[in-house]
C-alpha cells in the first residue's frame, strides 16, 4: 500500500508563507506601535504574541509531507518539511519482518507515529514520524496497513516456532 500527501505541498507552502508574512507584519506593527504611535497600552504585545503563537503552532506540528510504502518486502517511511530552511528529511527503509509494533500519539493538535523495529542485537529501535497533517482516512489506511504487517509477522513467528 502506498500513502502520501505530496499533492498538498502547494497548500502547505502557501500556509507557511502566510504564517511568515503574518509574523513579519506583527513584528512591524509592534515596532511601529512601540516606538512611534503608542496608542495601545499593554495590548501592543498582542502584535507579537498572536503571530508568534500561530507560527509556533504551525511549525510545532512537525513535518508536513509524509510518505509510506509497504509494497514489496520492505517498509519505506519518508517525512519532510516544505519549508526550505527547516528541511531535515527523514527517510527509513527496513524489511517488513523487523516491524515489532507501532503507536500513534495523538495530543490536541499534534500526532506522532512511533514505529518500533528490531535491530541486529535484538533490541527494539523506535523511529518517530510526524503525521499531524494526515487526514483521518489516511491515518485509518496507515493503521490498517501496519496492523496487517504486524499480524503477518506474528503468524510467521508462530509457524517458525512450531
Amino acid at each position: 500500500m502506498r500513502l502520501n500527501n505530496k499533492n498538498k505541498a502547494g497548500y502547505f507552502n502557501f500556509l507557511s508563507t502566510l504564517v511568515i508574512m503574518i509574523f513579519m507584519f506583527g513584528v512591524a506593527a509592534f515596532l511601529l506601535e512601540y516606538f512611534v504611535y503608542d496608542y495601545f497600552g499593554w495590548e501592543q504585545w498582542l502584535f507579537l504574541l498572536v503571530p508568534f503563537g500561530c507560527a509556533a503552532l504551525f511549525y510545532a506540528r512537525g513535518r508536513q509531507i509524509f510518505e509510506y510504502d509497504s509494497d514489496g518486502e520492505a517498509l519505506n517511511f519518508k517525512n519532510r518539511n516544505v519549508v526550505l530552511f527547516l528541511n531535515k528529511n527523514l527517510s527509513d527503509e527496513f524489511p517488513k519482518y523487523k516491524l515489532l509494533k507501532y503507536e500513534v500519539m495523538n495530543v490536541i493538535f499534534l500526532k506522532r507515529l512511533y514505529v518500533t523495529v528490531s535491530s541486529k542485537k535484538g533490541h527494539g529501535i523506535t523511529l518517530r514520524y510526524d503525521v499531524s497533517y494526515l487526514t483521518k482516512k489516511e491515518m485509518t489506511d496507515l493503521k490498517f496497513s501496519l496492523n496487517k504487517v504486524i499480524k503477518s509477522n506474528k503468524e510467521q513467528k508462530r509457524e517458525h516456532n512450531s
